[in-house]
């Protein structure tokens, strides 16, 4: 399995959330819901419309290890959420698929992990990123979160379910950081 980075940079977090909600509002918010709330794709995917309706937090149990998680929907995507969920029932999925599902044969599912993955990155090309995957949001939002506050590594790996600190600093591209500036300060 390749490994996938974070999207290091806020200016181009925000050029790609502008990318995504100029061609496609559901696109736009699986992105935005990716790195605000550390969700594996996976449970994204999982994600309903009754989950969000009129709510300010989301509580779901995570499919990989089980443990409940809740989250708050970022104030910032609101108002597009209503957009996106209006005139849907409470039991259809956030980001599902316009297309019928081959295997199945059903209308209305899930957007696939490979369709989240083509449309991330045909966003990172455009955006001259490389390593770019569906686990990309996952890693964004919890580089976004050290960044921000760096002191804070204890919360970040409980959020994550990681024991150790350089668990989490490996996972989010940190120990690569530091890495890369200590040789660029070799004399």
């Amino acid at each position: 399995m390749n490994v996938v980075q974070p999207i290091r940079d806020p200016d181009v977090i925000d050029g790609i959330k502008s990318y995504f909600r100029t061609r496609s509002l559901r696109n736009y918010l699986f992105f935005c819901f990716g790195i605000y709330s550390g969700l594996r794709v996976s449970d994204l995917l999982q994600l309903k419309v009754g989950m969000v309706r009129g709510k300010t937090h989301i509580t779901m149990k995570e499919q990989k290890n089980q443990h409940r998680k809740k989250f708050i929907i970022h104030p910032s995507i609101k108002e597009d959420l209503e957009r996106l969920i209006a005139g849907k029932n409470d039991e259809d999925y956030l980001f599902s698929s316009r297309q019928i599902k081959k295997k199945n044969r059903l209308r209305g599912q899930p957007i696939s992990r490979g369709t989240a993955y083509k449309f991330l990155n045909a966003a990172a090309k455009e955006f001259g990123l490389r390593e770019i995957g569906t686990h990309t949001l996952r890693k964004t939002w919890g580089y976004q979160l050290y960044r921000q506050d760096p002191h804070n590594l204890a919360l970040l790996m409980e959020m994550y379910g990681h024991e150790k600190p350089s668990d989490t600093l490996r996972y989010i591209g940190i120990n690569q950081d530091m890495m890369d500036a200590a040789i660029i300060r070799l004399r």
